[in-house]
């Protein structure tokens, strides 16, 4: 049977296309091109055997914020969320830890003199999380529903990260827990704009944590894969989509790709301004990430990092600000600033009893071949010593490696695509629908468009609305019927 819509690519936000339009009655194939669905979010036995490791992505700050996510039964198709006692930790040395509670007050009560400023930074976003994350989580040029709410944010959001902390906080401690929120941004954090990142991720784990999915982050893939096929929607693997004649004849297709596969698929199709738009599409910094087998759990001498799904490694604020500017200066940092997840202390199915997982990884430039796993290594060291005596087995992968293990993280970048300056707002290219391209109905719906990176499906959600108000208008209604 001919598709009224096809997707290509089967990550959360090609999969999350793909359910909407069958929401919509329509009937929806996914392509993909590897033999598993998910792209980036895929758990594999990376070391040794029994020991189960996300490949790319394990904690979820945006999953369970995301209007999408929350409006699927996705614990019906068997995902359960897993919330450590502690969403963040971050380690200014090796027994002085910030500390990011789920609550605002009690996150305050540990900031001393700062409590006070904390709590009036954060109070009025996380008591409104709901409506917050369903305004930021969305197309960026669009009057906001909540415009009182999002003033305030701007507010603050519009300065940099580090013009936020400095001015909001005089403690070490409330600043580097800003700051290392937003520095998962991959954007310099003296640029403006950046203060909205932190706000946003460091309000999500306040307002309902900073959860993983038990078992690995493949099971939110076989969640949504199959809330999809209870549709009626099916997911094809191993099906390579190199050019727009590989396509079945469909109504509308939706790429889950970043700008420079699909100029490499549309090849001449495309012309003129948005194909310069294209070429010209910035991608940001890359990453490198170590996984390890341990023999045992990390030996923090922090008790509150053992409480801790995330840890960061970066002192204070100026050694984050030290290690970023490096790689935004094009140099891979000699004491990288380290964002680490310990998945197996809170779910026992990640390793064999008594062992765990644990994985690392610091921003690099865009492409770098650098091995990073030594000075990685050594910055673990520093905060849990005895680390290196516990290492059964390591598994590296630097841009390059994370790039052929999913197309869509050009030159290691898992943002898809910078979002610094203007390209925040305008992404993939200035255009009044940013999913919709020239070529009739062919959308792009990966997270190049907005809102950009992360695990919360909405920017293939949006894509697909944009799909069934253009070329797909009319379907709904007959499919439904």
């Amino acid at each position: 049977m001919t598709p009224d819509a096809v997707v290509v690519g089967s990550g959360p936000n090609g999969l999350a296309a793909a359910i909407t339009l069958a929401r919509a009655g329509l009937s929806v194939q996914v392509l993909e091109a590897d033999e598993r669905p998910g792209g980036g979010m895929r758990t594999a036995e990376l070391t040794l055997p029994g020991f189960h490791h996300d490949v790319c992505s394990t904690v979820q700050p945006l999953a369970v914020s995301s209007p999408f996510f929350r409006s699927l039964s996705l614990e019906e198709q068997g995902l359960n969320w897993v919330h450590p006692p502690y969403p963040l930790v971050h380690l200014l040395e090796p027994e002085r830890a910030a500390v990011l509670h789920r609550s605002v007050s009690a996150t305050a009560a540990e900031l001393g003199a700062d409590g006070d400023a904390w709590e009036g930074v954060f109070d009025p976003f996380v008591g409104e999380w709901p409506r917050l994350a369903a305004s930021v989580l969305g197309p960026m040029l669009r009057l906001p529903r909540h415009p009182l709410l999002m003033a305030r944010f701007g507010l603050h959001g519009l300065r940099s990260a580090t013009g936020l902390a400095r001015a909001r906080w005089t403690s070490d401690e409330a600043r580097v827990l800003f700051a290392g929120c937003a520095a998962h941004a991959e954007v310099p954090l003296e640029q403006l704009l950046t203060a909205a990142f932190g706000l946003v991720l460091t309000a999500s784990a306040q307002a309902v944590g900073w959860p993983f999915a038990a078992g690995g982050s493949e099971a939110i893939v076989a969640a949504l894969v199959g809330c999809l096929r209870a549709l009626g929607g099916e997911v094809l693997t191993g099906r390579p989509v190199r050019s727009l004649a590989d396509l079945p004849p469909a109504r509308a297709v939706l790429f889950d790709v970043t700008p420079r596969q699909f100029l490499a698929i549309a090849d001449d199709r495309l012309r003129g301004r948005y194909r310069r738009q294209l070429e010209g599409y910035r991608y940001g910094p890359g990453v490198f990430k170590v996984d390890w087998a341990l023999s045992g759990a990390v030996p923090w001498r922090s008790a509150a990092a053992r409480r801790s799904g995330t840890v960061h490694l970066g002192g204070a604020l100026g050694e984050i600000l030290a290690s970023e500017e490096a790689v935004h200066a094009g140099r891979a940092p000699e004491r990288p600033f380290l964002l680490t997840t310990q998945p197996s202390l809170f779910d026992p199915s990640r390793a064999p009893a008594g062992r765990h997982t644990f994985w690392a990884y610091c921003h690099v430039p865009n492409g770098c071949e650098v091995d990073m796993t030594e000075r990685i290594e050594a910055q673990v060291e520093r905060y849990a010593p005895g680390f290196r005596d516990l290492v059964l087995a390591r598994h590296a992968m630097g841009p390059g490696a994370l790039e052929r293990h999913d197309p869509n993280l050009v030159g290691g970048d898992i943002a898809g695509g910078s979002s610094g300056g203007l390209q925040l707002f305008f992404r993939p290219a200035l255009r009044l629908s940013p999913y919709a391209t020239p070529l009739p109905g062919v959308y792009l719906c990966s997270a190049s468009t907005p809102p950009g990176g992360g695990v919360h499906g909405m920017s293939g959600y949006w894509a697909a609305r944009a799909a069934l108000r253009g070329s797909l208008r009319g379907c709904e209604r007959s499919a439904a019927a």
